[in-house]
């Protein structure tokens, strides 16, 4: 079912373009409308003020559930807000049938200020395996698609991460300080060291899709939402980059995972991340879903 759903009968990718058409017209009905046009009362704050929810982030999410299931029946969906809602239902992602990973609008912060920094991510998932992720950032124009075995594109055009200049300054986006612990924090000291030029986070699948196209040479993060995560690493994976957890072992997406972990133009400069985290010895191990993570 999922091999005719990506590849059709002769190769058709009719239904990812379904796909595509899906998460444009929700970022088009429920989203751009409340760009820069939020009222005070669609915002809301769920577990403090750096963790927003908006009007907009739920009722793209209830578009992108009924458009979703619609093209592919049988699937479930995995959405930030469905799971703040009922955590139960990230248990979908251990479970036997597709599974549509949502983030209706990954940067909520930024959404709120008015600013261009936010897209959403869907990606399709089976048996813990990601096979197509969409990245959209309907400010800026931008629709990435990625495709397990096919590549990556960035509004049509193939793109590839290349590989930073061997020993040059590595450029990481990392977590964000609002949304980690104190011991999150200590666990990415290594990066704050010679060679490497860190700075926080803004929208994680914005900064997967710098890495993607070359942009940015690494990201590192110690929480594992999978609706932050599972579209980009797909995406930074087909155009030629890796990814890995702190013990070396790839991300799940069910959780799990040794953190941080890192997601990089290269294998060369996932080992140079690594070896920074770890240099510092502060690792944070093993997180369940529950792990703070950014809107």
């Amino acid at each position: 079912m999922i091999d005719d759903f990506l590849y059709g009968t002769a190769g058709d990718t009719g239904p990812l373009s379904e796909v595509e058409a899906a998460v444009r017209a929700a970022a088009a009905a429920e989203i751009m409308p409340r760009h820069r046009q939020l009222a005070a009362h669609e915002i809301i704050e769920k577990s403090g003020p750096h963790d927003l929810v908006t009007t907009a982030d739920r009722l793209a999410e209830e578009h992108l559930t009924a458009a979703l299931t619609k093209l592919l029946p049988g699937s479930a969906v995995v959405g930030e807000e469905g799971v703040h809602a009922d955590p139960s239902t990230y248990g979908a992602l251990k479970g036997d049938a597709p599974v549509w990973i949502v983030d209706p609008v990954d940067g909520t912060r930024q959404f709120v200020r008015g600013e261009a920094g936010f897209c959403t991510l869907v990606a399709l998932a089976h048996h813990g395996e990601v096979l197509a992720s969409w990245t959209y950032a309907p400010v800026l124009g931008e629709m990435a698609v990625a495709v397990r075995g096919r590549g990556a594109t960035l509004n049509g055009t193939p793109i590839r991460s290349g590989t930073p200049a061997p020993d040059g300054v590595l450029r990481v986006a990392m977590s964000h300080p609002d949304y980690t612990t104190e011991a999150q924090k200590r666990a990415l000291l290594g990066l704050r060291a010679e060679g490497v030029e860190a700075r926080p986070c803004g929208s994680a699948g914005l900064e997967y899709l710098a890495v993607a196209r070359g942009d940015l040479d690494a990201v590192a993060f110690n929480w594992e939402y999978a609706w932050d995560h599972a579209a980009g690493l797909l995406l930074v994976t087909e155009a030629g980059g890796a990814q890995a957890t702190l013990s070396g072992g790839p991300f799940r997406i069910a959780g799990g995972n040794d953190l941080p972990f890192t997601a990089a133009r290269d294998a060369a400069t996932v080992r140079r991340v690594l070896a920074a985290l770890r240099s510092d010895g502060r690792g944070s191990g093993p997180a369940s879903p529950a792990t703070g993570a950014p809107a």
